[in-house]
């Protein structure tokens, strides 16, 4: 497909298909990376817009929800990517919203000592704008949008992004762009 064709096959909404599994940067104390699930819900709009919400689990059932991510931004299509034909290199900014929900005591307890500064207080169900903000748990710093250097892949009906290093690295610079497939996300 040529990029157009891409970009209108992707229009819509994508979910993931089941739980997924991911190495996070949290090191069990072996020194291997701690698993990290999620399940995400993918929204292409026009205007190279995009939305993103993850919920993320304590179990690899998703039966234990921990915290609701949304992010609203933009895509910026940067050309082919090697991993497979028809794959485009693809940076996610967050430029319009990134939100936080805990949906676990445990977790806004969590929060409520590591990010309470220039916060109300972190409560079970409600949202809180870390947009532009200072957040150390996920490594944001005020006044820069937070930015993945990633992959898009459409192939069988399906949209691949990049598979997470196996160290827990994030894709936060071009030379750690994914060079693997991640589980896929189908239309709802």
């Amino acid at each position: 497909m040529t990029l157009e064709q891409t970009k209108a096959a992707l229009l819509g909404d994508w979910n993931s298909i089941a739980t997924e599994v991911r190495p996070s940067t949290a090191r069990n104390p072996d020194g291997s990376p701690k698993p990290f699930y999620l399940q995400r819900q993918f929204r292409y709009l026009d205007g190279d817009r995009c939305e993103l919400a993850i919920v993320n689990a304590a179990d690899a059932n998703g039966k234990v929800p921990l915290a609701r991510i949304l992010i609203r931004g933009h895509m910026a299509w940067r050309g082919a990517h090697p991993v497979a034909p028809g794959a485009q290199k693809v940076d996610f900014v967050a430029d319009e919203t990134y939100e936080v929900t805990p949906l676990a005591q445990g977790f806004a307890d969590v929060l409520n000592k590591v990010a309470a500064q220039g916060y109300a207080p972190w409560t079970v169900g409600t949202a809180q704008s870390v947009f532009g903000k200072d957040f150390a748990p996920f490594g944001l710093v005020a006044g820069r949008h937070f930015m993945e250097y990633d992959l898009v892949l459409l192939s069988h009906g399906m949209l691949f992004w990049g598979a997470r290093h196996v160290d827990g690295r994030g894709f936060d610079t071009e030379q750690n762009r994914p060079t693997n497939l991640q589980i896929p996300m189908a239309r709802p």
